[in-house]
């Protein structure tokens, strides 16, 4: 018996749905569509059910802010963000984000259908099958490479600004968060790009938090709760704060790990900043237990 079951739609609304999906595609497609336009039309159309033109005679507070040219996101404000590359993907963002809060947005076959396309279009790679459900936040999309088969549930927070990859398979629950910057403890706006790597076929659990410059491996597992701060063995199951692998699946046959932090180098980091060009120097803490008249225990520098 199949985990999934699959819920047919009534003819006319797949049809109708097909046809929109078809042309959106088409037009993102096209050099010459303005995404600025194309965003603020689709949002009327959504959100108010008119044209964005009537929108702005009858409520021009609600309509100016369906137009990306009329709104900043946080990663326009940071050093770091591509400013051409974010100029592309930005109207697409703000649709998707708007769009998550409609009941079209709502609906899992339009709304999963939907994001698909979009990520085509923002995604630096996405394989075939991509299935993202509502109210995922990104930091800036163009840095999110993505392999087939992947899902990625509502509320996750993927911080793409250093570059987050998923592999084929990789499943991330409810409100999980990947993050893929650091700052330095010292001086805030330190900031260093670390990617992070989610393996084939791994699982991160609800409410977990994987930390800028992780490679969690292949089949690897990320328990509830928990917060990864480094690599995370293939087949592992890893728990805690921090978290550390407490166990290993029973596997037969799985062949070897593409994805192995036992083997493969954590990806490399760059800074940020050009105010802080340099590593960041390791940081120090005395023990809890005596902060006086202790050596200080060294700590890495992360967010």
């Amino acid at each position: 018996m199949p985990w999934l079951r699959d819920l047919p739609l009534p003819s006319d609304a797949t049809s109708a749905y097909g046809s929109f999906l078809a042309d959106l595609d088409a037009r993102l497609r096209d050099p010459a569509t303005d995404r600025d336009d194309l965003t603020r039309e689709l949002l009327a159309q959504l959100l108010y059910g008119r044209a964005y033109g009537q929108l702005l005679t009858d409520a021009p507070i609600a309509a100016l802010n369906l137009d990306p040219r009329n709104v900043t996101l946080e990663a326009e404000y940071y050093a770091a963000t591509d400013p051409v590359k974010f100029a592309r993907v930005k109207p697409l963002l703000w649709l998707w984000k708007n769009a998550d809060l409609t009941p079209a947005g709502q609906s899992a076959t339009f709304g999963i259908e939907f994001r698909r396309v979009l990520a085509g279009h923002v995604f630096k790679r996405v394989g075939r099958n991509f299935k993202c459900w509502q109210n995922v936040e990104f930091s800036v999309g163009y840095n999110m490479d993505v392999g087939d088969d992947v899902v990625v549930h509502r509320g996750v927070l993927l911080d793409d600004i250093g570059g987050i990859v998923l592999k084929d398979g990789a499943s991330l629950s409810d409100y999980v968060s990947v993050y893929s910057h650091s700052h330095s403890v010292l001086h805030m706006p330190d900031v260093t790009l670390k990617p992070t790597v989610i393996g084939k076929g791994a699982r991160i659990t609800y409410h977990a938090t994987v930390l800028a410059g992780s490679v969690v491996s292949d089949d690897a597992m990320v328990a509830t709760g928990a917060l990864v701060r480094g690599p995370v063995e293939p087949h592992g199951i890893a728990m805690g704060v921090p978290a550390r692998v407490t166990r290993l699946k029973a596997r037969e046959g799985w062949g070897e790990p593409v994805v192995d932090s036992r083997r493969d180098a954590p990806p490399l980091a760059r800074k940020a900043n050009p105010d802080y060009p340099d590593p960041t120097p390791p940081q120090t803490r005395l023990p809890d237990a005596d902060r006086e008249g202790s050596a200080p225990v060294p700590v890495p520098a992360e967010r």
